[in-house]
């Protein structure tokens, strides 16, 4: 079993920052590759950004890149994603998540494991 707590949410003007956490326990962290996704309200889970075991590698979606980073702690069994140039559209409920099989996934249905979500809101 793998528990996973998300902080760092809150509410923030377009063109700001925010970096959330998502510490981890139980399980070896480094052995999980880690996923970040969103749900607006009234929208489905959408993904945001994966990252490898290692943190060698990361995927974004389309409408994040350049201005979204994941990064990996394993020491510290934590992962991270450093939000940018936040525009209303990110806001969104946020959540980690992990996944044992894969070394990062775009789809939801390939993590085993999830956090409860932490809220960002960017006003306009």
């Amino acid at each position: 079993q793998v528990q996973l707590v998300e902080s760092g949410g809150g509410l923030v003007q377009a063109g700001g920052s925010l970096r959330l956490s998502c510490a981890a326990s139980g399980r070896t962290f480094s052995s999980y590759a880690m996923g970040w996704f969103r749900q607006a309200r009234g929208k489905e889970r959408e993904f945001v950004a994966a990252i490898s075991r290692s943190g060698s590698s990361t995927y974004y979606a389309d409408s994040v890149k350049g201005r979204f980073t994941a990064s990996r702690d394993n020491a510290k069994s934590t992962v991270y994603l450093q939000m940018n140039s936040l525009k209303p559209e990110d806001t969104a409920v946020y959540y980690c998540a992990a996944s044992v099989r894969t070394s990062g996934s775009y789809y939801s249905s390939d993590y085993d494991y999830w956090g409860q979500g932490t809220q960002v809101t960017v006003s306009s």
